[in-house]
């Protein structure tokens, strides 16, 4: 079974071009289910399980109050699992073949308002130093182009090409692309830049984002920064740079971007997975529309 596990890790990685984030986090759901599998028989083997195991362990999830949707992407994994094995005919039956997802509540993410962003990108919340520079960069970066946190800790000095006003992103798979840069971010760019040669014992020179020790920073730091600047502005309960993200599209389409743009400028593979940006967008539309027609007024 370590070898199955090792020619799988060499898929993901090299054929279907995973992160290795999103790499151990299959492999992580193949490796639970196997050690659930072998608590209720010491014997059994991922390769000769049937669908009556799969089930066990998704009531043994549910009972663990493991959310449908959370339920779901760990089935996921075993789908892609066993489909790799019958694709390198290590078994001739996938159990996961009459398996039906769970229902899972889709949850509408509540974009930050068009004030709150101002509230918080304003100059005066940041020292003129590197820490202030770096710090207000992150947040417009986010906001600005929509890249992800994962994108943008990998951004390089020469992911950013001045000239074009363009950044070169590496998303999900490994895949490149181009997203533009506004006027006023390019010019933060600059300034954060210049700022940036005068640091010293820099520890990873390539990278354009560094921490207070010229280190690249880390996902974590990025999520309490993002936190911790919009806690002072938003009650939100969701304060993360996903959150930043999602502002961005909600943002774009509410003032007339159409979906198949914001699709190339988030990375997305398919407009299903822009799609659930439009939530936003169509209550914002709700909203001006009630407000607009003369059906409306006086009625709730």
């Amino acid at each position: 079974m370590v070898q199955s596990k090792q020619a799988y890790h060499d898929y993901l990685l090299k054929e279907k071009n995973y992160s290795l984030l999103t790499l151990r986090a299959y492999l992580d759901d193949v490796t639970a289910f196997e050690k659930f599998i072998k608590t209720e028989d010491a014997d059994a083997t991922l390769e000769e399980v049937n669908y009556s195991h799969i089930r066990s362990w998704v009531v043994f999830l549910v009972e663990g109050s493991i959310a449908n949707k959370s339920v779901n992407r760990k089935i996921s994994s075993l789908k892609s699992f066993y489909k790799f094995l019958l694709k390198s005919k290590q078994i001739t039956i996938n159990p996961l073949q009459k398996h039906r997802s769970l229902k899972a509540e889709t949850k509408v993410q509540v974009p930050f308002s068009e004030k709150e962003l101002e509230d918080v990108i304003d100059f005066n919340n940041y020292p003129d130093d590197f820490e202030g520079m770096r710090n207000r960069l992150i947040i417009e970066l986010l906001y600005t182009t929509g890249i992800r946190r994962a994108e943008l800790i990998s951004l390089t000095l020469n992911s950013y090409d001045a000239g074009n006003k363009t950044l070169k992103v590496l998303g999900k798979r490994n895949k490149e692309r181009l997203v533009p840069v506004l006027d006023c971010t390019a010019q933060l760019i600059a300034k954060y830049v210049t700022v940036r040669r005068e640091l010293q014992n820099i520890s990873e020179p390539a990278m354009l984002i560094l921490g207070d020790k010229g280190k690249k920073v880390s996902e974590s730091f990025v999520y309490r920064l993002i936190n911790s600047y919009f806690s002072v502005v938003s009650g939100k309960v969701k304060r993360s740079p996903h959150v930043l993200r999602h502002t961005f599209a909600t943002h774009l389409l509410n003032n007339g971007a159409d979906l198949n743009s914001v699709k190339e400028l988030l990375g997305h593979a398919s407009l299903s997975s822009t799609q659930i940006y439009t939530h936003s967008s169509l209550a914002e539309l709700k909203k001006v529309y009630k407000g607009a027609h003369p059906r409306s007024q006086g009625n709730s």
